[in-house]
């Protein structure tokens, strides 16, 4: 079933989940590849690290380098930009949401 669902779908409902946990706290991108998997979403790191990045290059989010047991991990932060994104997302979705109740 899932195949049939538009990957660009998918992406936007990824670019969400992404938003919500920046907004909660900082994470690094293999640990948001285990949370996906927990929704139950199977993306590797050719998907989520181009996925990071065009958040960054879109300001939704910042990308911070952290010391960490003496490598360098990032780990991304949402902006007031993702947000404000992120406001309107939900909005969209509640409205969304009401609808498929309706059907």
């Amino acid at each position: 079933m899932r195949n049939k669902v538009p990957k660009k779908m998918l992406l936007g409902f990824m670019q969400i989940h992404i938003l919500i946990q920046a907004k909660k706290e900082p994470f690094f991108g293999s640990w948001m590849i285990e949370q996906f998997k927990s929704y139950g979403y199977q993306i590797s790191p050719g998907t989520i690290y181009p996925l990071l990045a065009k958040m960054v290059a879109g300001e939704l989010l910042i990308k911070e380098i952290r010391l960490e047991s003496g490598k360098n991990r990032n780990y991304y932060c949402i902006t007031k930009e993702g947000e404000a994104v992120l406001s309107v997302a939900k909005e969209k979705a509640m409205f969304l949401f009401n609808e498929l109740n309706e059907i």
